[in-house]
């Protein structure tokens, strides 16, 4: 059996925390040997899919929850990002680049996610959330890397 190693967070949806969540998702997967480039590119997927959440589903509403789950299985990442909004409607409309509910928007949130993982899932209903599914391979083998104390 491979090993796993797993994080997992809530946080209200304030735009506050999109910074704190891509942050968060790239230093968790800095486990694995990715380049920088992909640790940026992971930032920007996670950036959208909370944002998607926080702006669409909870309607910039602040009294809402996001969850984010990283995982990390022998070469590759997951990330799901879920919240309990209101939904996606139509989700192949919403799938499409440049559609977006908000006419301020570019409605490039799923391209860009698609673009910069390896493959995207999004499973949504009517008044009961979202879920996006993330996934990216780490080309090179998790890092040998030994984290050692380090004085104050």
């Amino acid at each position: 059996m491979e090993p796993v190693n797993r994080m997992r967070v809530e946080f209200t949806s304030l735009p506050a925390n999109v910074a704190f969540a891509r942050v968060a998702a790239a230093a968790f997967a800095s486990q694995l040997d990715f380049t920088l480039n992909d640790l940026e590119e992971i930032k920007v997927a996670v950036s959208e899919a909370v944002t998607n959440a926080i702006v669409h589903g909870y309607e910039n509403r602040s009294d809402g929850t996001v969850v984010m789950s990283v995982e990390i299985r022998k070469n590759h990442l997951e990330i799901v990002v879920e919240d309990s909004g209101k939904g996606i409607e139509d989700l192949e409309k919403a799938l499409q680049p440049a559609y977006s509910t908000d006419p301020e928007r570019m409605g490039l949130g799923f391209a860009f996610m698609q673009s910069f993982s390896d493959s995207l899932r999004v499973e949504s209903s009517p008044n009961a959330g979202t879920r996006v599914t993330m996934t990216k391979a780490c080309n090179r083998a998790i890092s040998s890397r030994r984290d050692t104390e380090v004085p104050f």
